[in-house]
């Protein structure tokens, strides 16, 4: 049996031949041939779920990797056609991506199963009552508690998400502005953190009692008669430890600057 040619009409048993030496030694030019001749029913399937919201060619991609997946598990022994055991490997598969790939943001995978339940105990309740379900008769008629049933409902918003960058319509002019526009904002917090914590490893160069003086009157806005005053020493005295202080933060931070600098690559 020759395979030279991908565009070769193969009979049910020349299909079955390569499968069994695909699965041999998992022959490549086997595998582009059996890929080529199995692709249309892949198609077909995938256009199944489509329905415009799933581009087409990303379904037959997912597809085509669960008719790999066929190729692998296939056994003739099964008593069944190749065809009759990969539709249902290739179903799973894109129903597998349509439901855990296409959600915007994380969802627990039993939220996603009960989701499709709920619904459809919504529109049999629906009927039979002749009025909206409430969250209790749901909960019963399925046999799950009221928060699963909330939880599923809530969670079921998320399936899709807005990019930041989405316009809005403000006016009937047509002026548009992003949501970004409506939620973003500089936080000034970063700056007085960082700047808190140069301060903090700056004032370590200073002496218990200079430490002293910069607290009561930075921090307590104290006179430096009222810090003597604390300390038992003269204004004077204050005045000469609160310049030396001064002067020997001012170093630091300018230390601590140069050093920020070279780190950040800015000195050769």
């Amino acid at each position: 049996m020759s395979t030279n040619s991908p565009k070769q009409k193969w009979s049910s048993e020349e299909l079955d031949q390569l499968l069994a030496a695909y699965q041999q030694d998992y022959n490549k030019d086997i595998q582009n041939i059996l890929c080529a001749h199995y692709r249309p029913l892949v198609e077909s399937l995938a256009s199944r779920f489509s329905r415009g919201q799933e581009p087409q060619e990303d379904l037959v991609q997912v597809g085509m990797i669960g008719l790999l997946a066929a190729f692998r598990r296939y056994n003739s022994g099964y008593g069944r056609s190749f065809e009759s055991f990969a539709i249902p490997t290739v179903v799973g598969e894109i129903k597998r991506y349509i439901r855990d790939k296409t959600w915007s943001v994380y969802v627990p995978r039993r939220i996603k199963e009960l989701g499709p339940k709920i619904k459809k105990a919504v529109d049999e309740l629906t009927a039979q009552m002749q009025c909206s379900p409430q969250i209790a008769d749901i909960a019963r008629y399925m046999n799950v508690s009221e928060e699963e049933v909330l939880e599923t409902m809530e969670m079921g918003r998320n399936y899709h998400s807005l990019s930041v960058d989405s316009e809005i319509e403000t006016d009937s002019d047509g002026s548009t502005i992003t949501l970004l526009d409506l939620i973003g904002r500089e936080d000034s917090g970063y700056t007085s953190i960082e700047d808190e914590i140069t301060l903090s490893k700056a004032l370590q160069v200073l002496t218990p009692r200079e430490k002293a003086i910069i607290h009561l009157t930075f921090y307590e806005n104290m006179s430096q008669k009222q810090a003597g005053d604390v300390l038992g020493i003269s204004q004077m005295h204050v005045s000469r430890l609160q310049r030396r202080a001064l002067m020997k933060l001012r170093e630091a931070l300018r230390a601590s600057e140069w050093v920020e600098e070279r780190q950040r690559g800015g000195f050769g």
